[in-house]
C-alpha cells in the first residue's frame, strides 16, 4: 500500500518503521529538515520537508495516489486539518492522533463530518491499559479481546510453583487456562505444545476467564490482593484518563505534579482526586505521600531516565504494584530485566492500532484483523480475526488443518460464547479467531495455512 505519515516525532518513527518492516511504500512529511534526513538515511523511505496541512505538499507526496494518510503530529488541529485536505485531495483512508479530552469526548462527530477512517487516542490507550494491570495487579501484561471476554495474561512463574518442571499436558492446573507463549530465561521464544516443560524463570502468556484469575495465581504460588489506591507521579493526560478510569472503579488515587499551573487544572477536572504539588523526585516528597503504603505506583513524568529511577525507589521500599511509562524504544531492552514492573509504551501502543487497521485494509478474501498485539518485544504477535466467509479453514477440524509453525489458536468467539478449541473444535463463518504467532504480517485468517 501507498502511505504518507504526517509527523515524524517518536510516535511518527515506530510507526514508519514498524510500516516499513511490512513492505509498504511511504512517504514521510515533516517540517524539521533534519528529521527527514534521518528517515532517508535510517529507513530508506521518500521523505518531504513541508506542512502537513499543506495542499501542495501533500500533493508533492502523492496524495492522489495513495491509499492511506497517517498524521500523528504532537499537534491535534494539524492532524485534523491534515487529513481533512487529504481526503478531499486524494479521497483516500485517513488516521488521526487526537489527544485531547476535549476533542475526543466529541470524536464521533469530529470522524463524521471530516471522513476520518480512524481516529487514535495514545494517552487514554496507555491509561487503559494501565487499569487493566491494575484490575489483576500480578499480571504483567494484559491483552484483551473478543470485546473484553478473552485475556491473554502475561506473568513470570514463580520459583517452586507447580506447573515447573512438568509437561504441560500431564499438569492438572494448566487445565484452568489455555498457554499460548513461553519466554525462557535467555529470552528465546516458544509456542507451547502438550510436551513443553516449563522452567523456572519463564515468563508465560495464558488465555484465562478474568473469573478464574485469582484462584489459578494462588494455585501456582502468585500472591494477589486487590488494589484499594494508586499513587501516580506525573500529572500527565494518561494521568488524568487514568486516574477518571480508576475513581470510577472506586479506587483511591493521588497524583504528584510538579507544576503549580498544572495542579489547579487537575484539582478541577479530578475534585475526588487527591492532588499534590511537589517534586517526586525528591525522597521525602514520595515518602510524605505514602510511597510505603501504597498499593500501586504509577511513574507518568515525561522522562524516562526519571520514571526508571522512581520505580526502582518504590520496588526497593514498597510491596506496590509498580508501572512504569518509557517512551524511548532503545532503552526497553536495557531495563528488561531491570524490576520496575510492568513498562508502558504509548508510541508502541498507537502502532500496534494502526497496523491492525492498515493489515484490515490489506484484506481482500473474507477475514478481518479486528485486534492486534506486540509482545515479548515485538517478536510476537497476538491477533484476532473476524471470519465473514467461508474459506479453507472453516468447517474442517483444528487438528486436520496444516497449520504453519510456531503458531497456536487459542480461542474461537462463537456469538459471544468462548470456546478454548481442541483438536476436534472447528472455525465457523461469523466466528473470531484468536491466534498467536511468532510469524509476522498475517493480514487474513487463510495465512494461518502453510502455503
Amino acid at each position: 500500500m501507498k502511505i504518507i505519515v504526517v509527523g515524524f516525532g517518536k510516535v511518527g518513527y515506530v510507526l514508519t518503521d514498524q510500516l516499513n518492516d511490512e513492505g509498504h511504500d511511504l512517504t514521510v512529511i515533516d517540517t524539521n529538515e533534519s528529521r527527514m534526513q534521518y528517515a532517508i538515511s535510517q529507513l530508506d523511505i521518500q521523505a518531504i520537508t513541508g506542512n502537513g496541512t499543506s495542499y501542495l505538499t501533500q500533493m508533492e507526496a502523492g496524495i492522489q495516489d495513495s491509499d492511506l494518510l497517517i498524521a500523528v503530529t504532537d499537534h491535534d488541529e494539524i492532524n485534523l486539518l491534515s487529513c481533512l485536505i487529504a481526503k478531499k485531495a486524494g479521497n483516500c483512508h485517513t488516521i488521526a492522533r487526537v489527544r485531547n479530552p476535549e476533542y475526543f469526548k466529541e470524536i464521533n462527530f469530529i470522524k463524521e463530518e471530516l471522513g476520518l477512517s480512524m481516529s487514535i487516542n495514545p494517552e487514554l490507550a496507555a491509561a487503559m491499559e494501565i487499569a487493566h494491570l491494575i484490575q489483576i495487579p500480578s499480571a504483567m501484561e494484559i491483552d484483551t479481546f473478543a470485546r473484553g471476554r478473552v485475556n491473554l495474561i502475561k506473568f513470570r512463574i514463580p520459583p517452586c510453583s507447580p506447573i515447573l518442571n512438568v509437561r504441560v499436558s500431564e499438569n492438572p492446573l494448566l487445565k484452568e487456562c489455555l498457554l499460548c507463549v513461553v519466554q525462557r530465561r535467555d529470552k528465546s521464544i516458544v509456542i507451547p505444545d502438550g510436551n513443553t516443560v516449563l522452567t523456572e524463570g519463564d515468563i508465560i502468556s495464558v488465555i484465562i476467564p478474568l473469573s478464574r484469575v485469582f484462584k489459578f495465581f494462588s494455585s501456582i504460588g502468585i500472591k494477589t490482593r486487590p488494589i484499594r489506591d494508586v499513587l501516580i507521579v506525573g500529572g500527565s493526560t494518561i494521568a488524568y484518563y487514568l486516574a477518571v478510569t480508576l475513581i470510577r472503579s472506586r479506587i483511591k488515587v493521588k497524583i504528584i505534579e510538579q507544576k503549580k499551573s498544572r495542579c489547579d487544572e487537575l484539582s478541577a477536572l479530578l475534585p475526588e482526586a487527591m492532588i499534590i504539588c511537589g517534586d517526586a523526585s525528591n525522597r521525602g516528597v514520595l515518602d510524605e505521600e505514602g510511597i510505603k503504603s501504597t498499593d500501586a505506583f504509577v511513574s507518568l513524568t515525561n522522562l524516562d531516565e526519571e520514571n526508571i529511577m522512581l520505580s526502582l525507589y518504590a520496588n526497593k521500599v514498597s510491596s506496590a504494584k509498580i508501572i512504569t511509562k518509557i517512551n524511548k524504544i532503545d532503552f526497553e531492552e536495557v531495563i528488561s530485566d531491570m524490576p520496575i514492573g510492568s513498562i508502558i509504551c504509548p508510541k508502541n501502543i498507537t502502532a500496534e492500532g494502526i497496523i491492525q487497521y492498515v493489515r484490515s485494509m490489506q484484506n481482500s478474501f473474507g477475514s478481518n484483523v479486528e485486534t492486534l498485539y506486540r509482545m515479548m518485544d515485538n517478536r510476537v504477535e497476538a491477533l484476532e480475526f473476524v471470519v465473514r466467509e467461508e474459506s479453507p479453514v472453516t468447517n474442517i477440524p483444528l487438528m486436520d488443518l496444516n497449520l504453519k509453525e510456531n503458531l497456536i489458536i487459542c480461542c474461537i468467539n462463537r456469538s459471544g460464547r468462548i470456546i478454548t478449541p481442541s483438536g476436534k473444535d472447528i472455525i465457523r463463518k461469523g466466528d473470531s479467531v484468536v491466534v498467536v504467532t511468532t510469524k509476522r504480517g498475517l493480514n487474513d485468517i487463510r495465512d494461518i495455512i502453510k502455503d
